[in-house]
């Protein structure tokens, strides 16, 4: 279900698979692209979970995510600030883009949200939003 839209100051993780995590070790712009089959980009929302602490919030979207996913050694979480991705998208992008993210709360996952307004395969956009990248960890 659909819901409120997340605060600028807030923060959000995305999971990355393997397929996009580069040679390097590092993630690839290609964590940030939407399927044709999407409606929205899938994060969890950090600051909903209400740790006391950015290692605690990692280790809990861990947690939900071993629930509902087949997690790889090389799977990377991205973390991302929420006004910072979406001015650079606004600013920078061709078309002047403007994403919103969505809290999106599921079963088995309540920070679930969703980043909005993106089209499946724009490279451009999700190699803006890698850029802005704030922190990396292991997705195990």
């Amino acid at each position: 279900m659909k819901g409120d839209i997340i605060p600028d100051k807030d923060h959000i993780s995305r999971y990355c698979a393997p397929k996009t995590i580069r040679e390097d070790g590092k993630i690839g712009a290609s964590a940030f692209i939407l399927r044709e089959s999407e409606e929205s980009l899938s994060v969890n929302w950090l600051e909903y979970l209400n740790c006391a602490s950015r290692e605690s919030e990692i280790s809990e979207i861990r947690r939900v995510y071993s629930l509902k996913l087949d997690i790889r050694a090389k799977a990377k979480l991205a973390v991302l600030n929420v006004g910072e991705m979406c001015n650079k998208v606004k600013n920078e992008s061709p078309d002047r883009r403007s994403l919103y993210v969505l809290h999106e709360k599921e079963n088995n996952d309540p920070s679930h949200s969703g980043i909005y307004n993106l089209k499946p395969d724009n490279e451009s956009i999700a190699d803006l939003i890698f850029k802005i990248i704030l922190e990396s960890y292991s997705a195990l």
